[in-house]
């Protein structure tokens, strides 16, 4: 990242970067190929004592920030994450707990979520070019709702106790609460190209939901809903961008450590070139990042918009800067047993997340187009 971060900030990124340098090594990342679960419980509850899960969460339920800003400092810990490749929901996790804080919901649940000790997941509208759309639907019956649809994928559907069910209903929009052993609830594995991350297709058959279980107001989400999606893109950015900058890291190094015909790969003109190309995307996927992190945080009018630029900027050049990556390593590159391909595996999940940058681009439009409205 290239915010300038005070003292506090700097020491929380270096304790988490020390952290996951300890516990995650790449080699235990190729270890949790076939993990069901795809990190260590234990891992997962130390780095909520770290303070990965109570950045969103208000003081006044346990949680509390380094800086005052806290998507500013999550977003210190996902840019680790993509460095690494790491394990562990992180942007799952945090959107529920953000949620549930703000509508002072399911106090034992966020509980859970602060000590490491329960999962809990979002099933997320799909997102398009037109913006996000439930694909889950809320039918009252009687003093409670039944659920219908399928969400997904859904980042470690199978590993939560809980699951943040986007709905439209009646009304608008509502948010509920519910139990993953919850009657007319199913989870189907989905696979993935990351090593360590786990996600599912989500079925609601009939699942009956009480009125009690609506987070937030029932039939006025969509605003709440908005902000979710905000704080997953800053965070999915962040993360991109921290496995953009640990390819071009390490293909940097090879680059001068290589030699062809007596000289170091990084003396020939055209990899000088090639990588003048790539430090510009990186650079400019860090300002982008940030910026659409400081706007989200602060609530800024162009948010979403910017939120949008940076997911379809860094999916873009990112996917570019790592695929150089792994041509100019050659043929050690494509080799399971190099480091490489998990920073490659973490990005194309993250691009694929939320929205391609595809439908970002046509977002950017369409809240162009709405603001050009309003201003006539």
């Amino acid at each position: 990242m290239l915010l300038g971060l005070s003292e506090d900030q700097e020491f929380f990124r270096e304790t988490t970067e020390r952290f996951l340098t300890e516990r995650v090594p790449p080699d235990a990342v190729r270890a949790l190929r076939d993990d069901p679960t795809g990190y260590d419980p234990a891992y997962w509850r130390q780095g909520a004592e770290l303070g990965w899960t109570s950045l969103l969460v208000g003081e006044r339920h346990g949680g509390g920030t380094i800086s005052g800003a806290g998507l500013v400092d999550l977003s210190l810990v996902a840019y680790e994450f993509g460095r690494h490749a790491a394990p562990g929901p992180l942007v799952a996790a945090n959107v529920v707990a953000g949620a549930l804080s703000a509508s002072d919901a399911a106090p034992e649940v966020l509980a859970g979520l602060l000590s490491g000790d329960q999962i809990a997941t979002w099933c997320a509208p799909a997102v398009g070019g037109d913006g996000w759309e439930p694909t889950v639907e809320a039918r009252r019956d009687g003093s409670g709702f039944t659920l219908h649809g399928q969400a997904g994928p859904v980042e470690s559907a199978a590993q939560a106790g809980h699951l943040l069910v986007t709905c439209r209903d009646g009304e608008g929009v509502t948010q509920f609460l519910v139990p993953t052993s919850s009657e007319g609830v199913s989870v189907a594995p989905l696979h993935t190209v990351d090593l360590s991350r786990r996600f599912g297709a989500v079925g609601f058959d009939g699942a009956v939901v009480s009125a009690d279980a609506a987070v937030g107001t029932p039939g006025e989400a969509s605003a709440d809903v908005d902000r979710q999606l905000q704080v997953a893109l800053v965070l999915l950015c962040a993360e991109s961008v921290g496995a953009m900058q640990a390819g071009f890291d390490m293909t940097l190094e090879w680059t001068f450590d290589r030699y062809s015909f007596g000289r170091p790969l990084a003396s020939y003109q055209a990899l000088k070139h090639r990588f003048a190309d790539m430090l510009t995307w990186l650079e400019a996927s860090h300002a982008i990042a940030d910026a659409a992190c400081l706007a989200a945080h602060y609530g800024s009018g162009d948010a979403a918009e910017l939120a949008s630029a940076a997911k379809a900027y860094i999916g873009q050049y990112g996917t570019e800067l790592l695929q150089d990556c792994v041509q100019m390593h050659g043929g050690i590159g494509v080799t399971f047993e190099h480091d490489l391909h998990l920073y490659l595996r973490r990005f194309t999940v993250d691009r694929a997340s939320a929205g391609t940058p595809a439908d970002h681009r046509q977002r950017i439009a369409t809240l162009l187009e709405e603001r050009e409205g309003v201003a006539a």
